[in-house]
């Protein structure tokens, strides 16, 4: 884990790996002080965490820790797997047929994507623009190849299993959703399209409030975003919010969300109905303001304009114009809001076989932030680590509900 803040001098700290322990005997009188980088994760991350509004961002890289819920059992891809997936499938379907079609080198041939880049977003966009111009039989081929691709990409983010092990996502949860009553709920804004927050949010017994109604089958209607849940105490009219209550925006849609026709409705898990998802290419700006995901992104833009707001950005690569700019809008004219932001490739980099200069230096938006950060701007925290590497120096301000040590021994002897 490394980081990087206006207190580092403009350099990576890395945080030294703990030793084994010391035998009692020979333990020295006075605890060792703590690790410089890790003492900085910590207050930054619980600066974010203290802040009024606390604001999530996750993309595909709190996914990854996943694990198959059986032994080499789907997990969730990357944009690397998707290309090699997708290419795969393109091949058998071309060999399937008579006459055989093309190929997935013959495809990207035929709309003039460079072979040597492996980008399933810039393929998708180049095969977008191909059907604008190609006429016959190239249209129907690029036309059945966006099909295939953009199933595959549903069918492949869908890898939760009933009951799957989440346990990092639960212990976030368990550490940042359950907020004081004056603080506002926590919002978790993702733009991944599998169920892990859902899932993680069900098994820990949370009030997931997603926008979707108390109904079967569930609509979604963005009102339910402002109702709070509350407990009414005995007779009196006195009331006091539920703890484990926490809101999520699906920035780009969900695996298990469809579009009926011809009333337009956003149902969950029904079917007959239109997937609800951006896949991705470059017009990903241009479907955000479609509904239900204008909906989504206003919320985020007002989120992070809001008065003493953490924002807390995790596995998000900063790739997605319609959703930095208003980040770095927030920051140049937001002075109470915090950030934090977590990726593994942020700094420089070196796997013994190859190296690179991290993502800092590649994207515009965190190279800003990392200009903004080295200036001395407190406001501004970068950590080099995975969402699971991270959790931990999440601070853990409310204490354990009797209904969380109840579900938890409950979970132990299998009853749930």
């Amino acid at each position: 884990m490394q980081v990087l803040s206006s207190k580092t001098n403009d350099e990576w700290l890395t945080a030294v790996p703990q030793l084994p322990p010391i035998p009692r005997a020979a333990q020295p009188a006075a605890p060792a002080p703590e690790d410089p980088a890790k003492a900085e994760a910590k207050r930054s991350l619980s600066d974010v965490m203290r802040c009024s509004n606390l604001v999530v961002l996750a993309g595909l890289g709190t996914s990854l820790c996943v694990q198959p819920a059986v032994a080499n059992g789907p997990k969730a891809p990357t944009m690397w797997d998707l290309w090699q997936q997708i290419g795969a499938r393109q091949d058998a379907a071309a060999a399937a047929v008579n006459p055989i079609g093309p190929n997935f080198q013959q495809l990207l041939t035929l709309v003039g994507h460079p072979a040597a880049k492996t980008d399933i977003e810039a393929l998708m966009s180049r095969c977008r623009l191909a059907e604008s111009f190609l006429t016959g039989a190239q249209k129907d081929e690029v036309t059945k190849f966006v099909a295939l691709a953009e199933a595959h990409i549903m069918a492949a983010t869908n890898f939760l299993a009933h009951n799957h092990p989440l346990p990092v996502h639960a212990e976030f949860l368990r550490r940042a959703a359950r907020r004081p009553q004056r603080k506002s709920r926590m919002k978790v804004f993702t733009t991944n399209y599998d169920r892990c927050y859902e899932e993680a949010g069900r098994q820990g017994r949370y009030v997931v409030v997603d926008g979707f109604s108390h109904t079967v089958p569930p609509t979604f209607d963005a009102i339910h975003f402002s109702y709070e849940t509350v407990r009414r105490l005995g007779d009196t009219e006195s009331f006091e919010p539920i703890p484990n209550c926490f809101h999520l925006y699906k920035l780009h849609g969900s695996v298990d969300w469809q579009r009926q026709e011809p009333s337009g409705e956003i149902m969950k898990w029904t079917a007959g109905g239109k997937p609800v998802l951006i896949y991705p290419r470059n017009s990903k700006y241009e479907l955000a303001f479609e509904q239900p995901y204008l909906e989504m992104i206003g919320a985020f833009q007002t989120a992070v304009r809001e008065p003493d707001t953490g924002l807390l950005v995790v596995g998000f690569g900063f790739n997605d114009n319609h959703l930095a700019e208003p980040i770095m809008s927030a920051i140049r004219s937001n002075l109470s809001m915090k950030i934090v932001v977590v990726s593994p490739g942020l700094a420089p980099w070196n796997n013994g076989e190859a190296n690179g200069p991290g993502e800092c230096e590649n994207n515009k938006y965190l190279g800003q932030l990392k200009s903004l950060a080295a200036a001395g701007d407190a406001r501004i925290t970068l950590l080099n680590c995975g969402f699971e590497q991270m959790v931990p120096f999440v601070p853990d301000l409310a204490a354990e509900t009797d209904l969380e040590r109840h579900v938890a021994r409950l979970r132990n002897i299998g009853a749930v």
